[in-house]
């Protein structure tokens, strides 16, 4: 393994080695020195924001076992119990509860190993009644003024706005911007629905984000959602970078 990358684990998981050392050895050599090195040194993104991506495409990959092991990761590097949970919550609502559920007890059992009390404290700021309404206002924020009525085009849209934005996306603990890019990672992992992969990709894009930083995110995510899926991830980037233009 590179130096560069010894550092970097140990940085990430003090006083651990990769669980395939003693019988993998070569693999481990050849996936951490470019896991660890190479990608972690291409791009300019902040480790805690790369942690969150990483967190969201093992979500989005259904990667749980891989998950295990980067969730002490990146909660070591500064994601805090409240932003992980919401990173696991928000992705019900791109990936189905059926995919989620080994997630969040996974979660459960590493803030419990830590001491953490659950439940954190509550993040919710709609109710039932006004949940649409702040979700239809945020949809049309983020993609444009055209989706403010889009819920009264049937029972899924409606449902797009009063639940997937009015009780996720207006939920504190993350930030609209850090929703976006958590989003595009659960898309861009689970592969095969690049319709609403670019779509998220604009409203990176609207909320300030550069091509150059969701490049960057993708970047990292690659070592764990595999090449097909980052290189129709950057496709679908530059088209909505060209049509931005």
């Amino acid at each position: 393994m590179s130096e560069f990358s010894k550092q970097y684990r140990e940085k990430l998981l003090p006083g651990q080695k990769h669980a395939f050392a003693d019988t993998d050895p070569e693999f481990v050599q050849i996936f951490e020195s470019f896991a660890f090195d190479e990608v972690v040194n291409q791009g300019d993104l902040d480790d805690r924001t790369r942690f969150m991506a990483i967190l969201a495409a093992l979500l989005g990959c259904q990667g749980v076992d891989e998950f295990k092991v980067m969730l002490p990761a990146a909660l070591n590097m500064g994601v805090t119990p409240v932003e992980v949970k919401e990173i696991v919550y928000q992705s019900a609502a791109y990936l189905g509860i059926g995919r989620v559920f080994p997630f969040l007890k996974a979660v459960n059992e590493e803030l419990t190993a830590r001491g953490v009390s659950l439940p954190l404290p509550g993040q919710a700021t709609t109710t039932q009644e006004n949940r649409l309404e702040r979700g239809a206002q945020l949809q049309a924020e983020i993609f444009g003024a055209q989706l403010l009525e889009a819920w009264k085009n049937g029972p899924v849209n409606r449902w797009l706005a009063a639940n997937c934005f009015g009780d996720f996306y207006t939920r504190t603990g993350l930030d609209l911007r850090q929703r976006e890019l958590i989003t595009l990672c659960f898309l861009a992992a689970q592969g095969g629905c690049e319709p609403q992969l670019t779509a998220h990709i604009k409203g990176n894009l609207a909320l300030g984000a550069s091509p150059e930083q969701l490049s960057a995110a993708l970047y990292a995510c690659l070592p764990y959602i595999g090449y097909p899926r980052t290189l129709n991830a950057l496709s679908c980037l530059r088209q909505a970078a060209e049509d931005a233009e």
